[in-house]
């Protein structure tokens, strides 16, 4: 007797996509569990490609903490692109702590890309974010290195286009920046640092952000440099070089001007020795003219000759006494 093995395997896989299209183990589990849903509603899910043990499995939870929220919903937020799963835990943990958070507000948060169930555990437990080194400088010139501790919570009505946490830290550092700039003294600050954190907190930093500060505590205070006193060196120093530069210029141009009156002192002697080498010419014209004499020439000759002995003695190391074109004129 054969056994009809092909009858049987087309049987099985049938079964296997009838089990698989309609979850019949899923269904009872929903309807033992107080949820309200058609096999019709399974199988279209898997036709939708949504994962019916996660919506039942959420319907199952929230049903239990006494929430209102049908298959519809969460099919809806899965396809979205929502996580399902910690949309129901945040909506049960703020139910709890008596945090209003409707559905709506959860789904919205969830799809804009945070974690709302992190959220609502921050609203319910505040968080605590440590901020950078601030460095900033009193009025005395004195750097002063603060880190800080702000304790935030979250503020469920402001995670939807609300800034987060680089947001808040940018804006206490712009207080503790504030604060240590108005201060006249450096000491003013380490005698009382709560100052710095009442001036932070009465600025109103949270707006517009999606959490709520409770406390501003300054962790840390250090001296760092004396930031004035660089300053003043820098300035100095800066002042310093102008000033050479400017000297360096004068000179410089006072090198240029001894430079032109030597070349007008040179051109005035070429012209000197120029206009004295027409003389010889201008005393042979002179004889040959009659307009001067023998006696004339050596009376001139006498004076030149009593003039270069004066100049010999005046300056015996020069080399004056004989002028040019004088020595070696003949009539």
């Amino acid at each position: 007797m054969n056994f009809p093995i092909f009858p049987v395997a087309v049987a099985a896989v049938v079964l296997l996509v009838f089990l698989y299209f309609f979850p019949i183990s899923l269904w009872v589990t929903a309807i033992f569990s107080g949820v309200r849903v058609s096999l019709f509603q399974l199988a279209f899910m898997r036709v939708r490609k949504v994962p019916p043990s996660l919506i039942v499995n959420s319907l199952i939870t929230s049903t239990k903490a006494g929430l209102q929220l049908t298959a519809n919903d969460l099919e809806t937020h899965f396809l979205a692109g929502g996580n399902v799963p910690s949309v129901i835990k945040a909506l049960i943990s703020a139910d709890k702590a008596n945090i209003p958070l409707t559905f709506k507000q959860a789904t919205a948060i969830d799809l804009a890309g945070r974690n709302v169930f992190e959220a609502v555990t921050t609203s319910v437990n505040p968080k605590v974010i440590n901020t950078p080194n601030v460095a900033a400088v009193s009025q005395d010139g004195i750097q002063l290195i603060v880190i800080a501790r702000v304790t935030v919570r979250a503020n469920i009505a402001q995670l939807v286009g609300g800034a987060g946490e680089e947001t808040i830290l940018a804006r206490v550092g712009e207080g503790i920046v504030t604060s240590i700039g108005s201060s006249k003294s450096h000491k003013e600050v380490l005698e009382n640092p709560d100052k710095i954190s009442k001036l932070v907190l009465s600025k109103g930093l949270d707006a517009g952000t999606a959490f709520e500060i409770l406390s501003i505590d300054i962790a840390d205070v250090d001296i760092g440099e004396n930031i004035g006193a660089k300053l003043q060196m820098d300035q100095a120093a800066a002042d310093l070089r102008v000033a050479e530069a400017r000297a360096e210029e004068r000179r410089a141009m006072a090198v240029a001007v001894e430079q032109e009156n030597r070349a007008k002192t040179q051109e005035a002697k070429a012209r000197v020795v120029e206009a004295e080498a027409e003389i010889p010419k201008a005393i042979a014209d002179a004889f040959r003219s009659g307009n001067l004499g023998v006696m004339d020439y050596y009376k001139m000759r006498n004076v030149q000759a009593d003039t270069d002995m004066r100049d010999s003695i005046a300056n015996p190391g020069g080399s004056g006494n004989v002028k040019p074109g004088s020595s070696n004129i003949t009539p």
